[in-house]
């Protein structure tokens, strides 16, 4: 297939697509933190490089050429959170994908429906009783992801999900209080853990530690986190990097029951 003068093959265009679409994951990751300005400017600095060579402007491109192969180390350095977080979110993918072929080629069902309707029973129960008493709680629930590194720099529980050991935990006094907890398969796994804060400049400058290491996690991994603001008693939920706030009792029970 020709357009004018270009010949254009199926692989011309798988091509564009490919470079397309990574570009777009890359803005996606990118999208509210101050690292998007540089992903900008090196995509503009690309699309001129691609023009002077074109023009056949040999010195320009020499220079812009010279540019771009001596800034990967230091791109690499500047983007080394982001790159991360790409790197852990395309493994989580893969990784699902492999437990989804398993499960249908094994035919596996849910045979503990009714006690993951009990965990959720108890995690809303707790969650609105301490957004009533303003006790502060972080919350993540995780699925597929590997947090066991942020497991370990928690307390491991290994405990069944109840409204008082979670209310215990949270307590103000509670030595574990100030950190996030870490729930998988319907198993309390560790509290007390230390997660990434979010550089994002999208949050709310009111926004405190807890909804900022919320943003953080669900920023570089696919998990949920509830938050219970200490000042406002207000819940909160982070998912795929983006807070929600000032959720109402029926939204609390609904995300409970999608994301245990």
């Amino acid at each position: 297939m020709e357009i004018g003068f270009l010949p254009i093959t199926l692989w011309d265009l798988l091509d564009v697509v490919i470079v397309g679409f990574l570009l777009f994951q890359s803005y996606k990751l990118l999208r509210g933190s101050v690292a998007i300005n540089i992903f900008i400017g090196v995509v503009t600095l690309i699309v001129l490089s691609w023009i002077v060579r074109s023009l056949n402007m040999e010195l320009l491109s020499s220079i812009i050429g010279l540019l771009i192969s001596t800034g990967v180390i230091i791109l690499i350095i500047v983007f080394q959170p982001e790159v991360r977080r790409f790197l852990l979110l395309l493994g989580n993918n893969t990784l699902r994908q492999r437990s989804k072929f398993l499960d249908t080629l094994l035919d596996r069902k849910d045979d503990d429906n009714k006690e993951r309707k009990e965990s959720a029973k108890q995690l809303k129960k707790a969650l609105l009783s301490m957004s009533k008493r303003k006790e502060g709680a972080l919350i993540i629930l995780n699925k597929k992801a590997n947090l066991e590194g942020i497991a370990q720099t928690g307390v491991q529980i290994n405990a069944d999900i109840s409204r008082p050991l979670l209310e215990n935990i949270f307590f103000k006094n509670s030595p574990l209080h100030d950190g996030a907890m870490l729930i998988e398969n319907d198993k309390i796994i560790a509290a007390g853990c230390i997660l990434p804060l979010s550089d994002s400049v999208d949050l709310p400058q009111s926004v405190g530690l807890r909804h900022r290491a919320a943003v953080g996690i669900t920023e570089r991994t696919e998990v949920a986190a509830f938050v219970v603001s200490e000042e406002t008693g207000t819940i909160s939920l982070a998912v795929n990097g983006k807070l929600y706030r000032r959720l109402s009792k029926e939204k609390v029970e609904e995300l409970v029951n999608l994301h245990l």
